[in-house]
């Protein structure tokens, strides 16, 4: 059975699969983004759940990057995390042109 890597790496060059999961970079990142904090913290997603006031599948839709969270949300987990939230706005990659 093919890894996911290798199959990822495989699809990305086909130019309908790029710009699909281009258009989902966002949530991809705050689904990683959202592990890497809990993880650095040694929560479970139950016990993350509890501190936030929420249930062990909220959790586990946000690391999936299946929902778009509130900013309530957002803070909620930054609080539970001991994290703070920043949010912030980057200049997208641009392709460079030859010239």
């Amino acid at each position: 059975m093919a890894q996911i890597s290798v199959l990822h790496k495989k699809w990305m060059g086909e130019p309908e699969y790029r710009k699909a999961y281009e258009s989902l970079e966002g949530e991809f990142a705050l689904a990683k983004a959202v592990m890497k904090a809990r993880n650095r913290v040694g929560l479970t997603q139950a016990q993350l759940a509890r501190k936030m006031g929420t249930t062990q599948p909220v959790v586990a839709r946000l690391e999936a990057g299946r929902v778009r969270p509130s900013m309530r949300t957002l803070e909620r987990f930054a609080r539970a995390t001991g994290t703070r939230l920043l949010i912030r706005f980057e200049p997208r990659h641009q392709e460079r042109t030859k010239g």
